[in-house]
């Protein structure tokens, strides 16, 4: 009886994930903003042999060009390239499934791809296609292939990873240092040097010159640090507004975050858990070096655009507690309100967006800073606030109906533990009760 229960179960989480899949294809995809900036750089290299000297890299859109070259057979080129990075998270996906599947735990490894799907902020950046999922991607699969023997494959990811994205380097940094001093073994340090080699050979093949972020900026607004450019932001200011701003906030988009990952859970392997402390030690990188960049919050755009790579480490996190079978009422209280919130966080980014938001952008972006700090205008309260004619969609109501089956697939075994150890407390209560009298 038990091995048909948790036959069914795993029938039902692949049924999940290939509904949520099939829906995110569904979604309207779209190439704008600096997205569109990369996508004809690609076009020019590819239909007239002209490198565009554009300030983006040129990695990433690059493995696009099959999907590119799709556009001569059906639909369009611009079609297949709006859909590059939900075909990025897919594969993805499929390579972490590839390299735990009988390392850890199956019922483990279905519940973390589920919360990556379901519960993070890929909901929404699968749909443009700009660069940040191509590095989350690569450095963070890159990262657990490492771990898991395949040190080629994956160191050549991480770079290829890093590279799109050159400001990752200093998160880069962060990883050899730790492996550095935890094997005792310099040659780590080679990394860095041939990923910054071939940042600078991308660079002099895009631009004929040296990659630099100098003479970026933004407008300049009533924000007393606005209009600078560089890396010009203070420190403390940008840490506080990456970490817990309203609108930017990576503890309010990766809620996961919070939650301790415990040493010798069963079903986990060691190496996949120094594959997570390497994950927050870039994480932590990106945190660090973007603080100080004048655009920290990532433009015009739902969220903290720079910090897709902490749905990875967030995901995992919240993937082990659920499956930590020993877990507090204190822990399940707080797994509960994490999952409900990394949810909210997915089906916000599907459905809602930054839906009746535009406030912020008018007169040149004068009060864009009201949906970074102001939870009224946030892209995760807003709909609590103004949802429009959203509520009266099918989609959304489609999303809903999905979202509130996985938050009980993934809710509950916390659940009926909660209910046992109530009723546990209850008979104990019972017991002392009768004693007394």
């Amino acid at each position: 009886m038990k091995n048909k229960c948790g036959m069914l179960v795993k029938v039902c989480d692949y049924v999940l994930i290939s509904l949520g899949l099939v829906m995110f294809f569904n979604l309207p995809h779209r190439i704008d903003s600096d997205g569109l900036e990369r996508y004809m750089a690609l076009a020019e290299l590819l239909t007239g042999g002209k490198v565009s000297n554009t300030k983006f890299s040129l990695i990433g859109p690059i493995f696009s060009t099959p999907l590119f070259f799709l556009g001569n057979f059906y639909q369009s080129a611009r079609w297949w390239c709006e859909r590059y990075n939900f075909v990025l998270f897919v594969l993805g996906l499929v390579c972490i499934h590839m390299l735990l599947f009988r390392k850890v735990d199956n019922a483990f490894l279905r519940q973390f791809i589920i919360i990556l799907i379901f519960g993070s902020m890929f909901s929404q950046h699968q749909m443009d296609y700009f660069g940040e999922v191509f590095t989350a991607i690569l450095v963070g699969v890159g990262m657990l292939a490492v771990t898991q023997g395949y040190v080629f494959s994956g160191w050549a990811s991480i770079i290829l990873g890093v590279a799109n994205t050159p400001a990752t380097l200093v998160g880069l940094g962060f990883v050899v240092l730790a492996l550095v001093l935890k094997y005792k073994k310099g040659r780590y340090i080679l990394i860095l040097g041939l990923t910054l080699a071939v940042i600078l050979l991308e660079s002099w093949f895009r631009s004929g010159g040296i990659f630099s972020y100098s003479g970026n900026g933004g407008y300049a607004t009533f924000m007393p640090y606005s209009g600078r450019a560089g890396f010009s932001y203070p420190l403390f200011f940008g840490l506080l507004s990456i970490l817990f701003s309203f609108g930017k906030g990576i503890f309010w988009f990766a809620p996961g975050l919070l939650l301790r990952v415990k040493k010798g859970l069963p079903g986990l392997s060691a190496a996949f858990r120094e594959t997570y402390q390497l994950w927050i030690l870039f994480l932590v990188g990106l945190v660090l070096v973007y603080s100080k960049w004048w655009s920290w919050y990532g433009g015009w755009y739902w969220g903290p655009r720079f910090f897709l790579f902490a749905s990875i480490p967030a995901s995992f996190a919240l993937a082990a507690n659920l499956h930590d079978q020993e877990r507090s009422a204190k822990l399940n209280l707080a797994i509960l309100a994490i999952l409900s919130w990394s949810l909210w966080v997915g089906l916000d980014g599907a459905v809602f967006g930054q839906n009746n938001m535009s406030v912020c952008i008018a007169n040149d972006y004068k009060l864009e800073a009201l949906c970074w700090y102001v939870p009224e205008f946030g892209a995760l309260f807003r709909p609590f606030v103004d949802m429009g004619d959203k509520i009266l969609s099918i989609k959304t109501i489609s999303f809903c109906l999905l979202y509130l089956i996985v938050f009980f697939r993934l809710a509950l075994p916390v659940f009926a533990q909660l209910w046992r150890v109530g009723i546990a407390r209850l008979m104990e209560l019972k017991q002392g009760f009768r004693l007394q009298f």
